[in-house]
Protein backbone atom coordinates (compact mmCIF):
# COMPACT_ATOMS: atom_id res chain seq x y z
CA UNK A 1 0.00 0.00 0.00
CA UNK A 2 1.19 3.48 -0.80
CA UNK A 3 1.49 5.84 2.17
CA UNK A 4 0.37 9.54 1.50
CA UNK A 5 1.08 10.86 5.35
CA UNK A 6 5.07 10.47 5.17
CA UNK A 7 8.34 12.17 4.29
CA UNK A 8 9.36 8.96 2.89
CA UNK A 9 9.94 9.35 -0.96
CA UNK A 10 9.66 5.50 -1.27
CA UNK A 11 6.09 5.51 -0.53
CA UNK A 12 5.13 8.68 -1.50
CA UNK A 13 2.61 9.23 -4.62
CA UNK A 14 3.80 8.93 -8.14
CA UNK A 15 3.24 11.03 -10.77
CA UNK A 16 1.91 9.01 -13.18
CA UNK A 17 0.45 11.63 -16.11
CA UNK A 18 0.37 15.32 -16.91
CA UNK A 19 -1.97 17.31 -18.40
CA UNK A 20 0.24 20.26 -20.13
CA UNK A 21 -0.78 24.22 -20.20
CA UNK A 22 -2.73 25.32 -23.12
CA UNK A 23 -0.58 28.73 -24.26
CA UNK A 24 0.32 28.83 -20.81
CA UNK A 25 -3.01 29.84 -19.58
CA UNK A 26 -3.13 28.62 -16.03
CA UNK A 27 -5.83 25.70 -14.48
CA UNK A 28 -8.55 27.65 -12.38
CA UNK A 29 -9.76 24.11 -11.37
CA UNK A 30 -10.26 20.36 -12.18
CA UNK A 31 -12.79 17.64 -11.29
CA UNK A 32 -13.79 14.16 -11.88
CA UNK A 33 -16.59 12.02 -12.53
CA UNK A 34 -16.46 8.48 -13.49
CA UNK A 35 -14.50 8.80 -16.27
CA UNK A 36 -14.38 11.97 -16.95
CA UNK A 37 -11.37 14.66 -16.03
CA UNK A 38 -12.43 18.06 -16.33
CA UNK A 39 -10.18 21.13 -16.51
CA UNK A 40 -10.98 24.88 -16.77
CA UNK A 41 -8.68 27.42 -17.71
CA UNK A 42 -8.40 31.41 -17.28
CA UNK A 43 -10.37 33.35 -19.82
CA UNK A 44 -11.96 30.33 -20.82
CA UNK A 45 -15.43 29.95 -22.02
CA UNK A 46 -15.26 25.86 -22.23
CA UNK A 47 -14.59 23.46 -20.08
CA UNK A 48 -11.88 20.68 -21.52
CA UNK A 49 -13.15 17.10 -20.57
CA UNK A 50 -10.27 14.32 -20.69
CA UNK A 51 -10.99 10.00 -20.75
CA UNK A 52 -9.50 9.33 -16.98
CA UNK A 53 -7.86 6.25 -18.14
CA UNK A 54 -5.54 7.70 -21.17
CA UNK A 55 -6.17 11.05 -20.63
CA UNK A 56 -6.92 11.93 -24.11
CA UNK A 57 -8.95 14.99 -25.06
CA UNK A 58 -12.74 13.76 -25.35
CA UNK A 59 -14.42 17.02 -26.14
CA UNK A 60 -14.97 20.69 -25.63
CA UNK A 61 -17.83 22.03 -23.33
CA UNK A 62 -18.79 25.27 -24.19
CA UNK A 63 -20.37 27.94 -21.63
CA UNK A 64 -21.17 30.84 -23.33
CA UNK A 65 -21.49 33.91 -21.39
CA UNK A 66 -18.90 32.47 -19.04
CA UNK A 67 -16.62 35.28 -17.63
CA UNK A 68 -12.71 34.82 -17.67
CA UNK A 69 -12.67 33.71 -14.03
CA UNK A 70 -14.51 30.33 -13.29
CA UNK A 71 -13.18 29.69 -10.11
CA UNK A 72 -15.19 27.00 -9.13
CA UNK A 73 -16.02 23.53 -10.83
CA UNK A 74 -18.55 20.94 -9.46
CA UNK A 75 -19.51 17.57 -11.23
CA UNK A 76 -23.25 15.44 -9.94
CA UNK A 77 -23.48 12.24 -10.81
CA UNK A 78 -26.93 12.42 -9.76
CA UNK A 79 -28.30 14.69 -11.91
CA UNK A 80 -25.34 14.24 -14.27
CA UNK A 81 -24.52 17.88 -14.43
CA UNK A 82 -21.85 20.07 -14.43
CA UNK A 83 -21.57 23.48 -12.70
CA UNK A 84 -18.89 26.25 -13.17
CA UNK A 85 -18.97 29.58 -10.88
CA UNK A 86 -18.45 32.98 -12.81
CA UNK A 87 -16.63 35.49 -10.84
CA UNK A 88 -17.03 38.22 -13.32
CA UNK A 89 -20.99 37.96 -13.74
CA UNK A 90 -21.76 36.61 -9.72
CA UNK A 91 -23.66 33.55 -11.31
CA UNK A 92 -23.41 29.60 -11.71
CA UNK A 93 -23.41 27.53 -15.07
CA UNK A 94 -25.31 24.27 -15.04
CA UNK A 95 -24.25 22.00 -18.02
CA UNK A 96 -26.04 18.70 -18.82
CA UNK A 97 -23.70 15.62 -19.28
CA UNK A 98 -26.46 13.82 -21.25
CA UNK A 99 -28.85 14.33 -23.41
CA UNK A 100 -29.36 17.92 -24.50
CA UNK A 101 -25.62 19.16 -23.35
CA UNK A 102 -27.84 22.32 -22.38
CA UNK A 103 -26.42 25.04 -20.52
CA UNK A 104 -28.54 27.32 -18.10
CA UNK A 105 -27.48 29.88 -15.24
CA UNK A 106 -28.77 31.59 -12.36
CA UNK A 107 -27.53 34.46 -10.28
CA UNK A 108 -25.35 33.96 -6.88
CA UNK A 109 -24.17 36.02 -4.14
CA UNK A 110 -21.02 37.99 -5.16
CA UNK A 111 -17.49 36.49 -5.89
CA UNK A 112 -18.58 33.07 -6.54
CA UNK A 113 -15.62 30.98 -6.22
CA UNK A 114 -15.66 26.92 -4.95
CA UNK A 115 -18.36 24.96 -5.66
CA UNK A 116 -19.05 21.22 -4.19
CA UNK A 117 -22.12 18.96 -4.10
CA UNK A 118 -23.48 17.59 -0.86
CA UNK A 119 -25.31 14.62 -0.15
CA UNK A 120 -28.66 16.13 -0.89
CA UNK A 121 -27.29 16.52 -4.25
CA UNK A 122 -27.50 20.18 -3.80
CA UNK A 123 -24.75 22.72 -5.27
CA UNK A 124 -22.46 24.45 -2.45
CA UNK A 125 -21.72 28.15 -3.33
CA UNK A 126 -18.78 29.55 -1.43
CA UNK A 127 -19.39 33.56 -2.25
CA UNK A 128 -15.89 35.63 -1.31
CA UNK A 129 -17.28 38.91 -1.91
CA UNK A 130 -20.63 38.70 0.14
CA UNK A 131 -19.01 36.51 2.87
CA UNK A 132 -21.20 33.20 2.73
CA UNK A 133 -22.27 30.10 2.14
CA UNK A 134 -24.92 29.42 -0.31
CA UNK A 135 -26.71 26.16 -0.99
CA UNK A 136 -28.89 25.53 -4.28
CA UNK A 137 -30.95 22.95 -5.88
CA UNK A 138 -30.20 22.13 -9.53
CA UNK A 139 -32.27 24.41 -11.05
CA UNK A 140 -31.03 27.16 -9.11
CA UNK A 141 -33.89 27.43 -5.73
CA UNK A 142 -31.78 29.17 -3.12
CA UNK A 143 -32.37 26.39 -0.51
CA UNK A 144 -29.75 27.89 3.03
CA UNK A 145 -27.74 30.88 3.40
CA UNK A 146 -25.34 30.38 5.54
CA UNK A 147 -23.65 34.23 6.91
CA UNK A 148 -20.01 34.32 7.96
CA UNK A 149 -18.93 37.63 8.33
CA UNK A 150 -20.29 38.30 11.99
CA UNK A 151 -18.14 34.83 13.26
CA UNK A 152 -15.05 36.38 11.66
CA UNK A 153 -14.75 34.25 8.45
CA UNK A 154 -14.25 36.27 5.72
CA UNK A 155 -12.89 35.77 1.78
CA UNK A 156 -14.62 32.02 1.59
CA UNK A 157 -12.90 30.32 -1.54
CA UNK A 158 -13.92 26.59 -0.89
CA UNK A 159 -16.88 25.12 1.00
CA UNK A 160 -17.45 21.16 1.58
CA UNK A 161 -20.66 19.91 3.75
CA UNK A 162 -19.32 16.70 5.77
CA UNK A 163 -20.98 14.26 7.31
CA UNK A 164 -21.73 16.13 10.82
CA UNK A 165 -24.25 18.48 8.35
CA UNK A 166 -21.28 21.04 9.34
CA UNK A 167 -19.54 22.64 6.54
CA UNK A 168 -14.96 23.12 6.07
CA UNK A 169 -14.46 26.83 4.37
CA UNK A 170 -10.76 27.94 3.55
CA UNK A 171 -10.37 31.96 3.85
CA UNK A 172 -8.71 33.51 0.75
CA UNK A 173 -6.60 35.24 3.10
CA UNK A 174 -2.75 36.28 3.36
CA UNK A 175 -2.87 34.42 6.58
CA UNK A 176 -5.35 31.84 5.54
CA UNK A 177 -7.36 29.92 7.82
CA UNK A 178 -8.91 26.62 7.70
CA UNK A 179 -12.48 26.65 9.64
CA UNK A 180 -15.51 24.07 10.11
CA UNK A 181 -18.58 26.30 10.85
CA UNK A 182 -22.34 25.11 11.44
CA UNK A 183 -25.31 25.85 9.74
CA UNK A 184 -25.67 28.98 11.86
CA UNK A 185 -22.67 30.07 10.83
CA UNK A 186 -20.57 30.11 13.81
CA UNK A 187 -16.91 28.50 14.04
CA UNK A 188 -16.83 25.31 15.62
CA UNK A 189 -13.30 24.97 15.23
CA UNK A 190 -10.47 26.40 13.04
CA UNK A 191 -6.69 25.12 12.22
CA UNK A 192 -3.72 27.81 12.77
CA UNK A 193 0.08 26.62 12.43
CA UNK A 194 1.01 27.01 16.43
CA UNK A 195 5.13 26.79 16.96
CA UNK A 196 5.10 23.44 17.43
CA UNK A 197 3.50 22.95 14.32
CA UNK A 198 6.07 21.38 11.05
CA UNK A 199 3.94 23.57 8.80
CA UNK A 200 4.25 27.40 8.53
CA UNK A 201 1.77 30.16 7.98
CA UNK A 202 -1.47 28.85 5.51
CA UNK A 203 -1.49 31.54 2.80
CA UNK A 204 -4.14 32.21 0.27
CA UNK A 205 -5.81 28.32 0.63
CA UNK A 206 -8.04 27.77 -2.34
CA UNK A 207 -9.69 24.29 -3.12
CA UNK A 208 -10.63 21.93 -0.70
CA UNK A 209 -11.01 17.97 -1.04
CA UNK A 210 -12.27 15.74 1.87
CA UNK A 211 -11.41 12.35 2.41
CA UNK A 212 -13.38 9.27 3.49
CA UNK A 213 -11.93 9.38 6.58
CA UNK A 214 -12.82 12.99 7.39
CA UNK A 215 -9.28 14.60 6.45
CA UNK A 216 -8.79 17.91 4.58
CA UNK A 217 -6.78 18.09 2.03
CA UNK A 218 -5.89 21.78 1.05
CA UNK A 219 -4.32 23.96 -1.46
CA UNK A 220 -2.15 26.38 -0.57
CA UNK A 221 -1.50 28.49 -3.17
CA UNK A 222 0.98 31.07 -2.45
CA UNK A 223 3.27 28.29 -0.48
CA UNK A 224 3.01 26.40 -3.60
CA UNK A 225 2.73 23.07 -2.10
CA UNK A 226 -0.45 20.79 -0.62
CA UNK A 227 -1.44 19.93 3.13
CA UNK A 228 -3.56 17.06 5.08
CA UNK A 229 -5.38 18.51 7.90
CA UNK A 230 -6.71 16.33 9.87
CA UNK A 231 -10.45 15.69 10.76
CA UNK A 232 -9.91 17.70 14.29
CA UNK A 233 -7.93 20.24 12.68
CA UNK A 234 -5.59 20.11 15.43
CA UNK A 235 -2.58 19.00 12.89
CA UNK A 236 -1.20 19.24 9.49
CA UNK A 237 2.05 18.17 7.14
CA UNK A 238 2.74 19.13 3.59
CA UNK A 239 2.27 16.30 1.39
CA UNK A 240 5.15 14.60 0.12
CA UNK A 241 4.68 14.83 -3.29
CA UNK A 242 7.19 13.67 -6.17
CA UNK A 243 8.04 17.44 -7.97
CA UNK A 244 6.64 18.89 -4.95
CA UNK A 245 9.15 21.32 -4.90
CA UNK A 246 8.35 22.96 -8.41
CA UNK A 247 4.07 22.70 -8.18
CA UNK A 248 3.54 26.73 -8.78
CA UNK A 249 0.44 28.80 -7.60
CA UNK A 250 -1.63 25.05 -6.56
CA UNK A 251 -5.27 26.48 -7.61
CA UNK A 252 -7.43 23.21 -8.47
CA UNK A 253 -7.41 20.16 -6.12
CA UNK A 254 -9.61 17.38 -6.91
CA UNK A 255 -9.09 13.73 -4.95
CA UNK A 256 -10.29 10.60 -6.77
CA UNK A 257 -9.97 7.71 -3.93
CA UNK A 258 -12.02 5.08 -6.55
CA UNK A 259 -8.75 5.84 -8.90
CA UNK A 260 -6.27 6.53 -5.77
CA UNK A 261 -5.43 9.63 -7.83
CA UNK A 262 -4.96 13.09 -6.67
CA UNK A 263 -5.51 16.38 -9.43
CA UNK A 264 -3.51 19.28 -9.06
CA UNK A 265 -4.01 22.17 -11.39
CA UNK A 266 -1.57 24.85 -11.14
CA UNK A 267 -2.23 28.56 -11.56
CA UNK A 268 1.50 29.48 -12.81
CA UNK A 269 4.30 28.12 -13.62
CA UNK A 270 3.92 25.96 -16.29
CA UNK A 271 0.20 25.94 -16.00
CA UNK A 272 -0.40 22.03 -15.96
CA UNK A 273 -2.54 19.44 -14.15
CA UNK A 274 -0.57 17.22 -12.08
CA UNK A 275 -2.21 13.75 -12.00
CA UNK A 276 -0.74 11.37 -8.77
CA UNK A 277 -0.98 7.88 -8.53
CA UNK A 278 -0.90 5.33 -5.53
CA UNK A 279 -2.52 7.81 -2.94
CA UNK A 280 -3.94 6.23 -0.04
CA UNK A 281 -5.63 8.23 2.77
Amino acid sequence: MCVLLTDAKSSAPTLTHVIPSRGRTGVTVVTSLGDDVFVVRWRSQEVELYVASTFTTQRHITVPGLGEFAWGLAACAHHKCLYVSDWDNSSVHRAELSGSGAVTKWSVAGGPRGLSVNKAHNLVVACCLADKIQEYTRHGALVRVICLWQAGVTSPYHAVQLSTGHYVVTQYTSQGVVSVVGVDGQVVRSYRPSEKSNVDEISHPRSLAVTKNGDILVADTTNNRVLLINSSLTSAQRLALPFDDVIQDPCGLCLDESRGRLYVGEGGGSCRVLVFGCVRL
